[in-house]
């Protein structure tokens, strides 16, 4: 997504909100943000921590997620990107793996590869396939942590929802040999672990 003001960072991510958005723009997401943020470094809340990935740009957060007890996901350690829009929260934020992920609703090719696709991050409004109802999908009320606890539960999931799936061949794994699935992700959830001591 370019920014706001056509300039670009040489070696940023795709899908980066870069440096240099007009504060005029941002300055009641950066105020929201803010305290958001502070909430969550004097209120921790388990399974996961949030800051920011450069302290000049409060529109892009570091996500650490701990993979939940009991889940395929246990004993990882997986990171992701919160990127915002200037119009957050209006609009909602783009959260982004950069931990390497297998899984129906995390994209895993292209220009959107890593990209959590979850009703909350949706934008707001009907759904023209008529999949979702308006209020699953983003409202203003949403918080970072109400984010980051949705996409906990869909990583906790027994077996996940394969009803309109962002990665087809998880979802087909999962539908066809889900012994194969499983240990695919649990290989993947001990090296996101491996590669957070390295």
């Amino acid at each position: 997504m370019p920014p706001a003001n056509g300039v670009s960072t040489p070696g940023s991510r795709p899908g980066s909100t870069k440096p240099g958005t007009p504060i005029s723009s941002t300055s009641n997401s950066s105020l929201i943000l803010r305290k958001q943020l502070l909430d969550l470094q004097k209120n921790p809340v388990d399974g996961f921590s949030a800051g920011l990935v450069d302290d000049d740009n409060i529109l892009e957060w570091q996500i650490v997620i701990m993979g939940p007890a009991d889940t395929l996901y246990e004993g990882a350690i997986l990171k992701a990107r919160l990127i915002f829009p200037p119009e957050f929260p209006l609009l909602p934020p783009k959260m982004i793996f950069d931990s390497e992920m297998w899984h129906p609703n995390v994209y895993d090719k292209g220009d959107k590869k890593g990209e959590v696709c979850v009703s909350i991050l949706h934008q707001p409004g009907e759904d023209e396939w008529g999949y979702e109802d308006a209020g699953e999908r983003w409202l203003p009320v949403h918080t970072v942590e109400s984010v980051l606890i949705s996409v906990i539960s869909l990583l906790s999931q027994d077996v996940p929802d394969l009803s309109s799936p962002a990665n087809v061949d998880a979802a087909k794994e999962v539908r066809e040999d889900f012994a194969s699935y499983k240990k695919k992700v649990k290989r993947l959830a001990r090296r996101s672990a491996e590669e957070a001591y390295d």
